[in-house]
């Protein structure tokens, strides 16, 4: 069974957790990564996971781009975002045909979705082509190597949950290497590796004393930016 096969196959045994998933889980922006972006009305930016739109609604109102195109599983979620977006292509990205021209997009996002994805480093790797040379990459995903995870394991645990670490329709999980390896896998250069959200001050104090090397265990989701080569 080729990967298109498989991805169609996963995309139907989870739908039904996707659709018992809040409105929340598919609108909420990202506003980490929109500030990351330079402002530019003629960029074009490649959402891939786009929900109901919200966060390229924030790039195209903050003039960070002129054209802001979503892919998106569900159609409910995609019929939202085509009311803020320039264009949403509906459907699982492992099995869609993409049609656009090589190095039309500045940028792609691709918030919480690799670990969704049944061959997620081959993903990267055919939609690195649509990216120009130059162009930006911001991604981000939970974290199994952080110490609450580590710790549940100790334990004996791995109990499925809604969202989060353990979400159920998770089929893969990453660490900050593994993550950023993939990603310099498929043609790009990572250029930085952290949390989602920044540590606090014990965490920060943590990081220091211990010169960096144990981060991964304070990371519960993390983020990458990084250049197509």
């Amino acid at each position: 069974m080729d990967v298109r096969s498989k991805a169609a196959d996963a995309a139907g045994i989870f739908s039904a957790f996707y659709a018992a998933k809040p409105a929340s889980y598919f609108a909420n922006a990202r506003t980490d990564f929109i500030d990351l972006l330079p402002r530019d009305p003629s960029a074009s930016i490649l959402e891939i996971g786009c929900g109901t739109g919200a966060t390229g609604a924030l790039a195209l109102a903050e003039g960070r781009c002129g054209r802001y195109v979503g892919v998106e599983l569900f159609e409910g979620a995609a019929a939202e975002a085509r009311q803020v977006l320039s264009e949403v292509i509906t459907g699982n990205v492992e099995a869609l045909e993409l049609t656009w021209q090589a190095a039309s997009f500045d940028a792609i996002i691709l918030s919480e979705v690799l670990e969704h994805l049944v061959e997620p480093g081959a993903a990267l790797s055919r939609l690195a082509r649509f990216v120009r040379p130059g162009g930006l990459l911001l991604a981000s995903s939970p974290n199994i190597s952080h110490w609450r995870v580590i710790r549940e394991l100790i334990m004996g645990r791995f109990n499925l949950t809604d969202r989060g670490v353990f979400d159920r329709t998770h089929l893969r999980w990453f660490t900050p290497d593994s993550f950023a390896s993939m990603i310099e896998g498929a043609g790009f250069n990572v250029e930085h590796v952290g949390p989602v959200t920044p540590f606090g001050a014990r965490g920060r104090a943590l990081s220091t004393a211990l010169g960096g090397r144990f981060d991964h265990l304070l990371m519960s989701q993390i983020a990458v930016l990084a250049i197509r080569r």
